[in-house]
Parts: C-alpha cells; structure tokens; sequence
C-alpha cells in the first residue's frame, strides 16, 4: 500500500551582517548559487534569466533536478519558486502520480535589513518524506550563503555636502565634473571619464599619477539608478558599490557602501575612498 504524500511548511532562517543587496546577489549570483547549492549536490545549478514569471531548471550536476516557475520577484527583497515538475537527463518529465502530489509547492525568500544586517527567512512547501534530509542540510546551506556574504565586509564612508541634492547629483555623475574631483591627492588627475548612468550602463574613469608614473581604468556597469537618491553598480572585479543621495533642504548626505578588494590593508581602502569623497564635496561646494 502507497504511503501517501503529504505536504505542510518547513521554513528556516538565519541573521547575516551583510546589506540585503549583497545577500541577494550571493544567492542568485551565478558561482555564488553554485557554491551554497552544492550543499545539497555537487555540480548544482539553475538555469534562467531570472525575471519574474520566467521558467527556472534547477539540476545536480548529472542532469536531474526539477523545472519551476519564478512567480515573484521583488529584487533585494522577495523571490518565490514555484515547482512543477523532474528534470531527467536534462529533460523535463510530464507529471506523474507522484510528482503531481508536490507540483505547485512553493519556496519562498524573503531579505529583511534591520541594524545593517540581514534577516533570510527560507519558507518550503514539503513533503514528508523530505522534511528529515532538509532539516540537516538547509541551515549547512545557510551557513554557506551567510560565510560568503560575510567573507568580505562592506566599507561604509559618507560626508555632509551644503548644496542641494540635484547640483550634488549632477557633480556626481557629469564626466566634465568626474575629471576634477574623482581622485584622492592633488598629485593625482583624471585624464578621461565615460558615464552612461543607467541600469546597463557602462563607466570608465582612467586614474593616473601626474608624473605618468602610474595609472589604471576604474570602471563598472550599473545594476540600479534612481534620480537623485540611488546609484548601484558592479565594478570590473566582480565588487559591488552602493551610492545613497538624501536630501535635507540645501544639504546632501552621500553614504557609499563598497566591497573591498584583498590585496591593501582596509583602513587603507578606506583612507583613499575617503579622501576621494571629501575632494568630491570640496569640488560640489567650491564650484
């Protein structure tokens, strides 16, 4: 006799000391999918374009796993799957007695910033028989996504600009004003700015000493803009930088948030952002 397939909710959760956006990148980032999934199967992956309503194929490594549908997504917020059926050898499998039992579950992710950190709340849809195994492996899986949005904490420097928040915009984004203040000590100069300031969109601000001693090409694309409050991008390396506007009548308050690199000490990373900053609101105030 079949022992009946029942489904009820399992849910898990877990505090990282990370920004919600990275948190989220760290669970849907490509490589970074890849290495808190392996938990449950080497090799794991999922294929998709990630937008809401798009199918998702979610497989071990040997061509199993099961396809799903994104039913919504808030980005840095909300994503929930929800599942419809087997993949086999990289082919998905019409439903049968037992797969429909459990086709429609859901699974849900919810990110809540409080205090800087961030709240990941994991609720499922499952079946009995599968509780006990995601009961171990779940809060191991993580464990990893929260090692790999702690592994390199996010710098946080800001200033106090006395200009209203659209001049502070403009300086801010504007290649002609980028050439005069987008570098950390008067020996240093910007021969070359490029700016595309739009989800996408690409920059490149070419850094060099004076002297052509030295010099390097910073650069990114931007994963969100809104005017006058919100800039957020992915640097060449992989890094992610947020930029906060808030206005407060004729003065501006600029928090820039950004993952450091491994190879300089951070206080010294945070020294040249810093100071960088400050030439930004002494430009912005003196023009």
């Amino acid at each position: 006799m079949q022992t009946e397939n029942k489904i009820s909710k399992i849910s898990f959760s877990t505090t990282i000391n990370a920004p919600k956006e990275k948190v989220w990148d760290i669970l849907w980032g490509d490589e970074t999918y890849k290495a808190w999934t392996s938990i449950f199967s080497e090799g794991s992956s999922a294929e998709s374009d990630w937008n809401e309503g798009s199918e998702i194929l979610f497989l071990d490594g040997k061509g199993r796993g099961m396809y799903s549908i994104i039913d919504k997504k808030v980005p840095n917020e909300f994503m929930s799957f929800r599942h419809i059926g087997e993949v086999k050898d990289g082919v998905k499998q019409p439903l049968d007695e037992k797969a429909e039992s459990w086709s429609n579950s859901t699974e849900n992710y919810t990110l809540k910033q409080r205090n800087g950190a961030t709240e990941l709340t994991v609720e499922m849809d499952m079946m009995e028989e599968m509780k006990d195994y995601f009961n171990k492996t779940f809060p191991t899986a993580l464990e990893q996504v929260k090692k790999l949005a702690e592994a390199r904490k996010a710098i946080t420097i800001e200033a106090a600009i006395n200009a209203p928040v659209d001049k502070v915009w403009q300086y801010w984004s504007a290649p002609e004003h980028i050439k005069q203040w987008c570098s950390a000590s008067s020996d240093w100069h910007v021969p070359h700015a490029t700016n595309d300031l739009k989800a996408g969109g690409n920059f490149s601000t070419r850094m060099e000493a004076k002297d052509g001693s030295f010099g390097f090409d910073f650069g990114g694309i931007y994963d969100d803009v809104k005017t006058n409050e919100l800039i957020a991008y992915t640097m060449a390396d992989g890094r992610k930088v947020t930029v906060s506007f808030t206005s407060d009548g004729n003065a501006t308050k600029v928090v820039e948030t950004f993952d450091p690199e491994n190879q300089n000490p951070v206080e010294m990373q945070r020294a040249g952002w810093q100071a960088i900053l400050e030439n930004f609101k002494k430009h912005v105030e003196e023009n």
